[in-house]
């Protein structure tokens, strides 16, 4: 077989799951902080999205990107798939048999979880890019103000780490939009802001 040959049949066989894993995070954190904030009036439309949009397709764009042997964004989306999947799943199932009290203490401790998750997920992305951070050091921030608003059931913190989820899910958003317009352009059109740190990881200009 000749070098070329295997080269052809080593190039990755899926697109890009970059934009489409972090339009799902945008959309599911958008709705779920919206009722967080209380500009929803709590309903819970947050919760078929965060079991479809956020839960199953960010996991399928995890899986991708195993097969694209990109280890960061397969564990990120991977992991906030499973968070999103999961926290429906207590919300359906147990939520409405528990205690007010006992699901906001539920409720805490998930996020505490989470935040410590996040927290080297951040590390890693100023390794990346200056949107790729903005969205892990605003998430860190949604999930830490989540987890005292839901332990201590203060309601005002839990708006806080409402709003500072609509900002999350907006950066998460601008990084998605870049990312596939830069990948359908083929050049670098929307900024994604070079890596905080270099040298540790490899950097491509258009993708996050």
């Amino acid at each position: 077989m000749s070098q070329a040959e295997q080269e052809f049949r080593t190039q990755p066989t899926v697109a890009d799951p970059v934009p489409l894993g972090l339009a799902a995070l945008a959309v599911t954190l958008f709705l779920f902080s919206a009722k967080n904030a209380g500009w929803t009036d709590g309903t819970d439309a947050w919760l078929g999205y965060a079991l479809a949009f956020g839960g199953l397709v960010q996991l399928l764009a995890g899986m991708w990107e195993f097969r694209n042997r990109d280890v960061f964004w397969a564990t990120a989306f991977s992991s906030y798939g499973a968070f999103w999947l999961g926290l429906g799943l207590y919300v359906v199932l147990l939520a409405g048999a528990t205690d007010p009290a006992d699901q906001a203490n539920d409720l805490g401790w998930i996020m505490l979880a989470f935040a410590i998750l996040n927290a080297y997920l951040l590390l890693l992305s100023t390794q990346i890019n200056q949107a790729v951070l903005a969205i892990f050091v605003s998430l860190e921030a949604t999930l830490i103000i989540l987890f005292i608003g839901n332990l201590t059931t203060t309601e005002t913190t839990i708006q806080i780490g409402g709003y500072i989820g609509v900002l999350t899910a907006l950066c998460a958003w601008y990084a998605s939009a870049a990312t596939l317009l830069n990948a359908m352009l083929r050049q670098p059109a929307l900024t994604l802001g070079k890596p905080v740190l270099t040298g540790l990881l490899p950097h491509n200009p258009n993708r996050p």
